[in-house]
């Protein structure tokens, strides 16, 4: 499918996101280990969390939905079955990691697999602590997907130093630590998205977080616990929310209100951004829901001045960097953006695909191996017109969208199907603010 961005009038309305995507995974995978049934309200209903999904039904969880909500029937720790067939993660990095974790405490062979995009990715920071805690893990060449998971009779527990901050190699750990008996840690070189262990203490699991040396954070668990049943309405997903918030700030003369918007501070790193580059953004309604704080955004569209982006930011808006970038093509001065190469293992290689998207429509753009400094127009309309290829990668997909919008002849981008990964509805609810979009 190809999608068509062309310059729009004044963005305005009010918007209902999609429930977040690193919620729905966990609370998805979380059930399945609690002792008894579990209700979620706002499940995203996107590609890679129905992939999870699919694979937990496989591996004998049901999973019913039932009066607005996601009813799951938990097996209980270790209690899940081998499947019948190979479990096919489509797209999802995060379904496919987690995953992993949680095959590691159960005395089967499970085969793990997902599409063409997925078998890009590395998975040996993953494999790396499984086995060292005692599964046997059997891979395609460079650590990649396809692989067979077996975990042992019994999982041993580790204290793992992971060398990046990465919620879903920490997930992952946590999940197998929750199938061994003792404690298991990990520590990261600075804190990631805290979800997992939220719900995990929501669920009645022992659990501690600590400040070590360095400024590290370590997370310990206790293994082989009886988890609680988890009641739980799924925020919106704040990295969702990025591209409608940035297309409103983009876009003069736009407001937007973006209602019940997760604001976990371990998420919330491209709104510290923003605000340092001027941007008009107010937070009314503050709350929990299931937990987490949230908020909703009111967005007004304005100028935009560069800034620089420390490396540190990076864990906490990782997701957040090729819609930034967008941004920072209409900002005035050079935007630095520092720490990120993380974003070359991502769907596609982001960090080359945003720099390629935004020559190509005119933008100035410098690159390295982890850093991109964009220079901006300072609200000049860049020419546009060029095709991109989202390449399977939902995120470049959405960002030059949102770019085609205040380009001068506007922008394609091929392959928008993948879209469909994380935010289902996204062209509908584009256009609903006013945006001028098509698909072909």
């Amino acid at each position: 499918m190809d999608l068509s961005s062309q310059p729009s009038h004044p963005l305005a309305g009010t918007a209902v996101l999609p429930g977040d995507k690193s919620i729905s995974h966990r609370a998805l995978i979380l059930g399945a280990l609690a002792c008894g049934t579990s209700r979620i309200c706002g499940l995203l209903a996107s590609a890679d969390v129905r992939a999870t999904r699919r694979a937990l039904e496989a591996l004998g969880v049901a999973v019913d939905d039932a009066a607005g909500a996601t009813v799951i029937a938990g097996l209980g720790v270790g209690g899940l079955h081998a499947p019948a067939a190979v479990l096919d993660l489509g797209n999802s990095g995060t379904g496919a990691r987690l995953l992993m974790g949680l095959l590691a405490g159960h005395d089967f062979t499970a085969f793990v697999a997902g599409d063409a995009s997925l078998q890009r990715r590395p998975m040996r920071r993953v494999i790396a602590p499984l086995e060292a805690m005692g599964a046997r893990v059997t891979a395609t060449a460079g650590a990649r997907l396809p692989l067979a998971v077996t975990g042992p009779p019994r999982l041993q527990p580790i204290h793992w130093e992971s060398a990046v901050a990465s919620a879903q190699v920490k997930s992952a750990i946590l999940l197998a630590g929750l199938h061994a008996p003792g404690r298991t840690a990990v520590t990261e070189p600075a804190p990631s998205r805290d979800h997992t262990e939220n719900m995990l203490e929501a669920m009645g699991a022992t659990l501690a977080r600590e400040t070590v040396a360095d400024g590290r954070r370590r997370v310990v668990v206790d293994g082989e616990p009886e988890l609680h049943p988890l009641e739980l309405t799924v925020p919106a997903d704040p990295s969702s929310a990025a591209f409608p918030l940035i297309a409103a700030l983009l876009v003069p003369g736009s407001t937007i209100r973006l209602a019940g918007v997760g604001l976990n501070p371990t998420r919330s790193g491209l709104f510290d951004v923003l605000a340092g580059m001027g941007a008009a953004i107010t937070v009314e309604n503050r709350r929990r829901l299931g937990g987490e704080p949230v908020g909703d955004l009111v967005v007004r569209g304005g100028p935009l001045a560069a800034v620089e982006v420390p490396a540190d930011h990076a864990p906490a808006m990782i997701d957040e960097y090729p819609i930034l970038a967008v941004a920072a093509a209409l900002a005035r001065g050079r935007t630095v953006m520092r720490g990120i190469g993380e974003l070359r293992v991502k769907e596609t290689d982001r960090l080359a695909a945003v720099a390629a998207g935004l020559r190509a429509a005119g933008v100035e753009v410098e690159v390295g191996d982890d850093w991109l400094a964009v220079t901006g127009t300072a609200g000049v309309p860049p020419v546009g017109g060029a095709v991109v290829d989202a390449d399977h990668d939902h995120r470049i997909a959405m960002s030059f969208a949102v770019l085609g919008l205040v380009a001068r002849d506007g922008m394609r981008v091929r392959g928008a199907e993948t879209i469909d990964t994380s935010f289902p509805g996204f062209v509908e609810l584009m256009t609903g603010l006013g945006a001028r979009l098509e698909t072909a």
